[in-house]
């Protein structure tokens, strides 16, 4: 089946072909490490873990490289380090900041399904490659110096050979229109407006290292050219997937073209640009100042991980999503009958509806539908259909435990105590047995109040037997 990518730069659905498909190479944009990821930022972990999937599935697992980057220098680190630690040296504190978050990230998408990418560079690490993009890009014409920075020029850029991009090309919007949109700093220095900012003075006490081109102040780097930097030293000058959020394609994402383009003299950085679409929730943007703002440990807390990874998978990449309640409700339902279905069984190839539903830039809607039919295909049918079926599901990242430990999953993020429960049922059930009716339905009604649903029915010797789950 032939994989088929939508192109930002190109606004195409186009057949996908790597630079060499001995070594598959993408690069999304990670985490800045300050404070708890909110679940927003979990779509685009989650889509690109799939296509990370899927291409380890076509090209094999030892064959993709996938780069996902941790920002460890930044204006929001230094606010946070300075916050939480006001007795430290700040370098210090930023340290523990970065640390400590960085743990936080890992744990959680790792609680929603994620593989761990290839590579995971970070930042502060790559401070040599930065330089050496930015004198390529002053020696070029493509950038200057000016009161201690190094600044980039999208005017230069636009003046230069027809090889190189237009800048803008990503956003599909001319410069003067992206500016409009968006703010942009004013300082004496620039020579235009729309330059922005390569490398930078460092303020007394914040991270600092020697400076390109000449410069003798400390200084530290811009947030685009660390992204430039981190994908030439781990994937090459051009490479096949860039990922990330919609929210990054301006000013990002264009800056990180940009600065590589220029830099080698190139029409391409990334063969393919791939953005997931925004995410509200309850229908309204995310925000603290409505207080719906919301982590992925919060969310954790409530529901299993893969419960939260479904939910995302239900509507395509591409498409915005409604982050709700009653989704949520109705993906750990569908969670719990695929469960009882296809936990215990055992199978190494994915169903071709479901590989061919992927293979359409990546539409996991589509693959959702699939999934559906082979769900009534495996509870009607033997080992084979379950096979297929339970495959399917950890090719998406699901179905990653037994359904023992699916259900204790669930019972413990819902707050229930099983131990509790087992007790009142042993309770009811001697209630019946002695026909103390009132007291049988006076714990229905408290298991009821917990949370919890009970079903009475009968075991292979027609003995009475009930069972339990969360409602």
């Amino acid at each position: 089946m032939e994989l088929r990518l939508y192109d930002t730069l190109t606004k195409e659905k186009r057949p996908f072909t790597p630079l060499d498909p001995e070594n598959v190479r993408m690069y999304v944009c990670g985490p800045t490490v300050y404070d708890f990821a909110h679940i927003g930022n979990a779509r685009p972990v989650i889509v690109f873990d799939v296509l990370f999937r899927l291409l380890r599935h076509v090209y094999g697992a030892g064959h993709v490289t996938y780069v996902r980057n941790i920002t460890d220098v930044d204006d929001k680190i230094n606010l946070r380090a300075a916050r939480d630690f006001p007795g430290l040296p700040l370098n210090e504190a930023i340290r523990k900041v970065t640390e400590l978050t960085e743990r936080q990230f890992h744990d959680d998408v790792d609680a929603i399904g994620s593989l761990r990418p290839t590579v995971e560079p970070r930042a502060t690490e790559h401070i040599a490659e930065m330089r050496a993009i930015i004198e390529k890009l002053v020696a070029g014409g493509f950038a200057y110096v000016a009161e201690d920075h190094v600044l980039f020029s999208p005017q230069a850029m636009n003046a230069a050979n027809k090889v190189l991009p237009r800048y803008g090309a990503l956003g599909n919007r001319s410069l003067d229109e992206m500016i409009a949109g968006a703010r942009v700093d004013v300082a004496p220095y620039k020579r235009d407006s729309t330059d922005f900012v390569l490398w930078k003075p460092a303020k007394p006490g914040e991270p600092s290292w020697p400076s390109p081109s000449g410069i003798t102040t400390p200084g530290r780097p811009g947030w685009h050219i660390e992204c430039s930097a981190m994908a030439w030293k781990h994937l090459g000058e051009r490479f096949d997937i860039h990922g990330g959020g919609i929210d990054l394609v301006f000013p990002h994402h264009e800056n990180e073209l940009a600065q590589t383009c220029c830099a080698f003299r190139a029409d391409r950085m990334a063969n393919v640009w791939m953005h997931n679409g925004f995410l509200q929730v309850e229908s309204e943007k995310m925000s603290k100042s409505t207080g719906n703002f919301i982590t992925i440990r919060e969310s954790l807390a409530e529901w299993p991980g893969e419960v939260l990874r479904l939910n995302m998978l239900k509507t395509h990449y591409r498409s915005p999503i409604d982050w709700t309640s009653k989704s949520l409700e109705e993906s750990s339902k569908t969670l719990d009958d695929w469960y009882a279905v296809a936990a215990d069984a055992r199978g190494d190839r994915p169903a071709d509806a479901v590989i061919e539903a992927l293979s359409d830039d990546l539409n996991t809607a589509q693959t959702i539908t699939a999934l559906h039919g082979l769900r009534h295909a495996a509870a009607s049918g033997g080992e084979r259909e379950r096979g297929e079926f339970a495959a399917s599901l950890r090719l998406l990242g699901l179905l990653s435990m037994s359904a023992a430990e699916w259900k204790g999953r669930k019972q413990q993020a819902s707050g229930i105590d099983a131990q509790q429960v087992d007790r009142l049922l042993a309770d009811r059930t001697a209630a019946r047995a002695r026909k103390d009716f009132k007291e049988s339905d006076r714990i229905r009604d408290e298991l009821a109040a917990m949370g919890v649903a009970i079903k009475d029915g009968k075991d292979a010797d027609g003995k009475p037997v009930t069972t339990w789950e969360i409602a």
